[in-house]
């Protein structure tokens, strides 16, 4: 019999055996029971037991088929299980109990065939415990045999689990409970010295400083599975940066809120990821005015199948809109995000295929769907390419954003809101100045419409589009090394939940042309961050994974800033929000000079006058400095 054979055996064993073995450990336990207690008088009778026999076995044959206590999966026995074993053995107690009075107190006990069945009060007793407590050791002994055989027959991982708490006790009986998994528990670690030397399931619990690399080498242990519940970002950030200093896979449960019908699986535990080591606690906005301002809205957003627009779209999907229009050039991209949200109201959203540089197509959208809110996304973001091709930067960053901010001064929008970013504060690079350009006109034209112009600014989006993190797994994929174009470069990091909620958000607070930033905590250095994304990924730095630094590209910081000079910022009800008040002056000039940049910008892409367009945005964005570009060119003749 081949390996998989018996397993599929032992794996499935028959209910009819099940209900056998049962009915043998009744019998067994009940000649046992006799034999203890008519041992003591030496009146013990093998016949007699014999003779009885057949009435225990038959009442609990009886019962057990009525409860099906033999349907049970025994390699998943728990105390359930044991709880049902012990009422049904009870109830079987019971019912002999009466049988046995009935007999000695109501029927004629010279007759020959009721003595026969004359029971024992302290036999049925001792038999029902003998019965109730062989049946759950047997299917507890099974259980460990089953599991113990599957480990023996894979590869098992040597894991500890880090955090002794009711959340590590839940995530060993998921492993422990699981035959399909490969984690074998060495021990639990946990940052209570009191808990230190106790033992959990037979488990040996120690110190957090007795996880040293001597210790994971010496014990091969292949992975730390965190599970600690309501663990903050500094002390998951504080564990995470000691763990991925070994060379150990780590892994971590997901939040009480994410467990599927209030419990996990072992399919449910992740490795950590990077997004989980943001340096802070994440961001949390539940205004519930946000939802009251968007029901019954129809509401457009523009770029909605890039990382942040289509984020934005699945948190308004949730509210209770009138109409949501999605537009987007991208069609690949946009017909993922409509399968993405077939649940979710589909008859109340339109995908429309459309570039906001083109005016008749938008102003034929805002005239068919009449739009009260917008949330334009819609923008060019990859620096190095805007520094080759700022035309095309000028034609969506700025022309777009003119045109749909245009017609929503037309059509009397309620409320505009701008998706910005960091790169436009003292902007050393097209891209941003063309996004500081796009923020300038829209504050600008707040002044002059009854539409209210909002800006909501932030930093890098970890994993979306094209950002660092998508970079550094294809690197990784690959082989490495890792880039990172300089060794002391920052960057500010949000999640893009985070940042989709700063947009609703904004889209609330916002009354008069304001730009909101974040308090985004402490910027992360890329060089700290790639390495911690190699161990994370199980790999040795420098050894099995390197980092290479690749040199600045053309228009980039080393350091990012939120607020340009000068900015004053104003605190809101929200700690972690402030808004940035900037005072424009001259609003007609700029709103001349955008025209004409706009303008020049389209006949840019036949001639290719790339210095004079720029020198343009320059004077629009005086603050622009390029920096590692052949625009800086420009500054010194300045």
């Amino acid at each position: 019999m081949n390996t998989n054979t018996k397993r599929g055996l032992l794996k499935n064993l028959p209910r009819w055996v099940i209900l056998v073995i049962d009915l043998c450990i009744v019998s067994s336990a009940y000649i046992c029971s006799n034999f203890i207690i008519n041992s003591f008088t030496d009146s013990f009778e093998f016949s007699n037991v014999i003779k009885r026999l057949p009435l225990i076995i038959f009442i609990y044959l009886l019962l057990y088929l009525k409860y099906g206590t033999y349907k049970g999966i025994i390699r998943q026995t728990g105390l359930k299980d044991a709880q049902t074993l012990f009422l049904v053995n009870s109830i079987a107690f019971f019912i002999l109990l009466t049988i046995n009075l009935f007999i000695r107190n109501l029927v004629d006990t010279e007759n020959i065939i009721f003595i026969n069945y004359r029971l024992s009060y302290s036999v049925l007793f001792i038999h029902s415990f003998v019965t109730t407590v062989s049946m759950v050791f047997a299917r507890t002994t099974y259980k460990s045999l089953y599991s113990h055989y599957l480990v023996n027959n894979k590869k098992a991982k040597r894991t500890i689990i880090y955090g002794a708490g009711n959340s590590g006790i839940i995530t060993f009986n998921a492993i422990h409970n699981d035959p399909s998994s490969s984690s074998n528990i060495f021990s639990f670690i946990d940052d209570d010295y009191k808990l230190a030397g106790k033992k959990i399931n037979g488990i040996l619990v120690r110190h957090s400083s007795t996880l040293t690399k001597e210790f994971i080498e010496e014990n091969d242990i292949n992975e730390v599975i965190i599970s600690i519940q309501k663990i903050n970002k500094s002390q998951l950030l504080k564990i995470s940066e000691k763990l991925t200093e070994y060379p150990i896979k780590v892994k971590i449960v997901p939040p009480i809120k994410d467990w599927l019908n209030g419990n996990y699986s072992t399919k449910q535990i992740k490795t950590l990821k990077i997004d989980d080591l943001l340096g802070r606690d994440a961001i949390k906005l539940n205004n519930p005015i946000v939802d009251q301002e968007l029901e019954g809205k129809t509401i457009l957003i523009t770029g909605a199948a890039g990382s942040i627009g289509s984020e934005i779209a699945r948190q308004v999907a949730c509210k209770n809109f009138k109409k949501l229009i999605l537009v987007d050039t991208a069609e690949s991209a946009l017909y993922d995000l409509q399968q993405s949200m077939k649940s979710v109201k589909k008859d109340d959203i339109e995908y429309i295929i459309g570039n906001v540089r083109d005016c008749e197509r938008m102003r034929i959208v805002f005239n068919r769907y009449r739009p009260e809110y917008i949330y334009h996304a819609a923008a060019y973001k990859h620096v190095p390419l805007m520094e080759k091709f700022p035309y095309e930067a000028v034609n969506t960053n700025v022309r777009g954003t003119k045109i749909i901010a245009d017609l929503a001064h037309e059509y009397g929008v309620q409320k505009f809101v701008m998706i910005s970013t960091d790169k436009a504060v003292n902007p050393t690079n097209v891209m941003g100045a063309t996004k500081r350009c796009a923020e300038i006109y829209v504050n600008c034209l707040n002044a002059l419409s009854d539409t209210i112009y909002i800006v909501t600014r932030f930093g890098n989006v970890l994993g979306s589009n094209g950002s660092v993190i998508p970079l550094f797994k294809r690197q990784m994929e690959e082989g490495g090394p890792l880039t990172v174009t300089h060794p002391e470069i920052t960057r500010y990091f949000m999640t893009i939940p985070e940042a989709c909620q700063l947009v609703l958000e904004a889209g609330t607070m916002g009354k008069n042309g304001e730009i909101f930033v974040f308090d985004m905590g402490e910027s992360m250095k890329i060089f700290d961050l790639a390495k911690r994304m190699i161990r994370l990924s199980g790999y040795k730095y420098p050894e099995e994974m390197d980092i290479k630094v690749v040199g600045l590209r053309p228009g980039e910081k080393i350091y990012e800033e939120l607020l340009a000079d000068g900015e004053n910022t104003i605190k809101t009800h929200h700690e972690k929000i402030m808004i940035a008040k900037v005072n424009y002056s001259k609003c007609e000039n700029t709103f001349k000079k955008i025209n004409d940049l706009c303008d020049f910008a389209l006949l840019t892409e036949i001639s290719r006058k790339n210095n004079e367009l720029v020198q343009q945005i320059k004077h629009i964005v005086p603050e622009f400095k390029s920096q590692n570009s052949k625009f800086e060119i420009l500054d010194h003749k300045a």
